[in-house]
């Protein structure tokens, strides 16, 4: 088997999603791959982000546009640098978490994508689908899905 040389990882501000980080980062570290942190966002006009807000409520920070996109990608790119990854790239991706995680698997040639099981064992998530398991199900690339949620 051969070292990975390219991991992606998505994260979307949760505290799941930086343990899926902290973990991507230390395989990466191990490995001396390019470690590329993503974000999808959608922009949005005020109106639509405060409707959305309201509906949303403690899940409204994954729709509020790109500036807290790059909060997001700072606070993931610090954690990964203590886990020990060295080399870091950070990308906002505009679209739907899935589509666009995938776009950028084939973009930047990942042999990897590692993503939390957030959402996996849900209701929503068997009835519907989710970012774990749509990921783990189309990906042209490794997957490895971190127990980020008990």
């Amino acid at each position: 088997m051969t070292a990975y040389r390219t991991i992606v990882v998505g994260t979307d501000g949760s505290e799941s999603s930086y343990r899926a980080v902290e973990k991507a980062a230390a395989l990466a570290a191990d490995a001396g791959a390019k470690l590329v942190i993503a974000c999808a966002y959608y922009p949005a006009d005020a109106r639509d982000t405060a409707q959305a807000a309201d509906v949303l409520r403690d899940e409204a920070y994954q729709i509020t546009g790109s500036a807290p996109t790059y909060d997001i990608l700072r606070t993931a790119r610090e954690k990964a640098t203590v886990a020990g990854a060295k080399d870091i790239v950070e990308r906002p991706i505009v679209g739907a978490p899935v589509d666009s995680l995938l776009t950028l698997i084939d973009e930047v040639d990942a042999d990897l994508v590692v993503i939390g099981n957030r959402g996996l064992n849900t209701l929503t998530g068997r009835l519907l689908g989710s970012v774990p398991s749509d990921v783990a199900r189309k990906s042209t690339s490794d997957v490895l899905i971190v127990h980020t949620v008990r």
